[in-house]
Order: structure tokens, then sequence, then C-alpha cells
């Protein structure tokens, strides 16, 4: 399979990543976004340590892989407490905690 193909694939993924960070309001679903952000890069990655035949890029993405999954407890953690706190995962409704 061409590369061209991975690189379509992962920059329409990085696009509905971005278009969801910024569009919507739910705290869950950024954090979903910023994920399809981590794995569009992944897939990037992967694709050219394929094209290349270096193992080195392949090792990025499982580090990649740590950290998004560190990212995932940590963050998931800081939303179940904000909607103990507010009842609400909105990211508007967040400014009140600064009171």
């Amino acid at each position: 399979m061409p590369i061209q193909y991975y690189l379509f694939l992962s920059l329409a993924l990085f696009c509905i990543g971005i278009m969801g960070a910024l569009m919507r309001r739910n705290a869950i679903i950024i954090f979903m976004s910023i994920e399809l952000m981590l794995n569009a890069v992944n897939l990037l990655l992967a694709a050219f340590s394929k094209m290349y035949n270096d193992s080195a890029a392949q090792i990025f993405v499982f580090f990649i892989m740590v950290v998004a999954a560190a990212e995932v407890a940590v963050g998931l953690a800081i939303i179940v407490m904000v909607y103990r706190k507010v009842h609400s995962v909105d990211v508007n409704i967040l400014n009140r905690l600064k009171h």
C-alpha cells in the first residue's frame, strides 16, 4: 500500500481530532479528540517506520502509547472530580471553579 494512503488517513484523523477539540463543549469529547490526534501521529510514525525500514519510529509509537495511557488515567480522574463538584462536564461551566 502506498505511503500516501497512510498520510491521507492520518491527516483526516488529525483534522477530525482538531475539529472535535475546538468545536465541542463536553470535556469527554474533547479528551477523545486529543486521543484521536495522538493516534493519527502514531499511524504516521508507524507508516514512515515501515517505509524506511527503521524500527526507531516504532519505539516512539510505543512511548507515545504509554504517555497516552497515563494521560487517560489522569485526565479521566480529573473529569470525574470535576463532575462530582459541578455535576456537569461542560467546559463553559468550569469557569465557576475559580470562585
